[in-house]
């Protein structure tokens, strides 16, 4: 079933817990621990953080989303993608207090971190009226050492601040995959391949989320996998981007 919209009970639950966080711990930005002002709300990241994060220029190019020196020019980094994932967009660079709320997501435990990031994505191109999000999931191994899969997390944030539904069931993780962060372009793919199943659903818009864009192999497999199932297109949104050099043509 599809999960349009955060109950009223979620929600008073939510803001429960929100209200014992703060009287627990003081109210300081978790990256530069400074005071949060009170109309952040409660935001686990201050306003003067997310404004030090840098967004993508253009022009970009169409399919992966790189920034480019001209438009319309070749890209290299989406040139030996597999068909299947038609677009992808990212909010930040990989950089600064970006990747330091990226951290804090994925290995500190601040899984509510999620909601300020999901902010800073809620505007991306592929994120429309009529698709449905699909978190990346992580492999069994992985979940249970963080207790819970940050991707999830950024697109429930995306569900609660502009509607869209979260389908969970329709892409799985079979197969363990060891860390990407010292493979080569070329080796990423290899693997991650064969890594994904997805569940049978035709003619759905599906928009892949994850938290970080290096090389798109992870997203491509993902997407083979989710078109071979069936599905009328998948896109996909991130929060942060690694630097890479601009496109310049191949």
């Amino acid at each position: 079933m599809w999960r349009f919209a955060e109950s009223s009970r979620s929600r008073r639950l939510r803001a429960t817990l929100a209200g014992v966080e703060r009287w627990l711990l003081p109210a300081a930005c978790l990256l530069c621990d400074e005071p949060i002002p009170r109309q952040d709300g409660d935001s686990l990241i201050c306003s003067l953080c997310r404004m030090r994060w840098r967004s993508l220029p253009e022009p970009q190019c169409r399919r992966c989303g790189q920034p480019q020196l001209l438009p319309n020019l070749d890209c290299r980094l989406c040139a030996a993608w597999p068909p299947g994932l038609h677009q992808v967009r990212s909010a930040v660079w990989l950089e600064g207090s970006a990747r330091a709320a990226v951290h804090h997501l994925k290995y500190e435990g601040w899984s509510r971190t999620a909601d300020t990031i999901a902010r800073a994505m809620a505007s991306l191109e592929p994120l429309t009226a009529g698709v449905s999000l699909i978190p990346v999931p992580l492999g069994g191994r992985r979940q249970r050492e963080r207790g819970y899969n940050q991707s999830e997390c950024i697109a429930r944030g995306l569900e609660r601040l502009i509607g869209l539904p979260v389908q969970t069931e329709l892409l799985k993780r079979v197969r363990e995959t060891s860390t990407q962060t010292a493979l080569t372009p070329e080796a990423r793919h290899a693997n991650v391949a064969g890594a994904f199943e997805a569940a049978p659903a035709g003619g759905l818009r599906l928009v892949l989320v994850d938290d970080v864009f290096t090389t798109g192999a992870t997203l491509a497999a993902a997407a083979v996998a989710r078109s071979q199932a069936g599905a009328a297109r998948v896109d996909a949104v991130t929060f942060a981007r690694a630097s890479q050099e601009l496109g310049a043509g191949s």
